[in-house]
């Protein structure tokens, strides 16, 4: 017991260090979010488009409105996690993006975002799609063998089929609400220092 609890307590040791998993937390999520945001403000027009038609896209309501909000909230909400700026309240409305999209665009294929059978989790409810996926894919591939130069397509990666679920907006909401409980972290981010001015206890 007293070797258990001397390793227990260089374990916790190691909390000194605990500013490091938001930091880099941030860093991973924020430059995704400020892409994915200036995506959208930058090709408005397209990006609404999408938005807004039921027959190729996701038929939403307001589409110019939806696609300026969501990009506005995604760029300026990325930068602000990765400076560490309101971190906790900038993550309500990233969360919430996460759900629409993951609602809107995603849902209707399962959760996977690549139709990989070896990845496939239990509780994914489009398996139709996975099998699908793999029919085309081995489709697509006897294509490409046939009728081009199939090593140096693949030199860089195997060729597949996105199946698009809601797997990245999952996992970028898990993100977020790490972050949103546990805020920017200490020492590497605005929100600690502002708090350490006028909020010292």
């Amino acid at each position: 017991m007293n070797i258990f609890l001397q390793l227990q307590g260089l374990l916790d040791k190691t909390r000194q260090l605990d500013f490091l998993a938001p930091l880099l937390l941030r860093i991973f999520l924020a430059p995704i979010m400020i892409i994915a945001g200036y995506g959208k403000l930058t090709g408005l027009e397209d990006t609404a488009a999408y938005f807004g038609n039921p027959d190729w896209g996701l038929g939403m309501p307001a589409p110019l409105l939806m696609a300026t909000l969501a990009g506005l909230t995604e760029f300026f909400g990325g930068i602000a996690i990765l400076i560490g700026l309101a971190t906790r309240w900038f993550a309500i409305p990233l969360m919430f993006t996460m759900i629409v999209a993951a609602g809107t665009a995603h849902w209707q294929n399962g959760w996977h975002a690549l139709p990989e059978q070896t990845l496939t989790v239990p509780w994914e409810w489009r398996m139709d799609k996975i099998e699908g996926a793999a029919e085309r894919k081995s489709k697509a591939r006897e294509i490409l063998k046939e009728h081009s130069n199939y090593d140096y397509i693949t030199e860089h990666g195997s060729v597949t089929i996105l199946k698009n679920g809601i797997e990245y907006a999952a996992t970028y909401f898990l993100m977020l609400l790490v972050l949103f409980f546990m805020g920017g972290g200490r020492y590497a981010s605005l929100d600690y220092w502002i708090k350490q001015r006028f909020n010292p206890d």
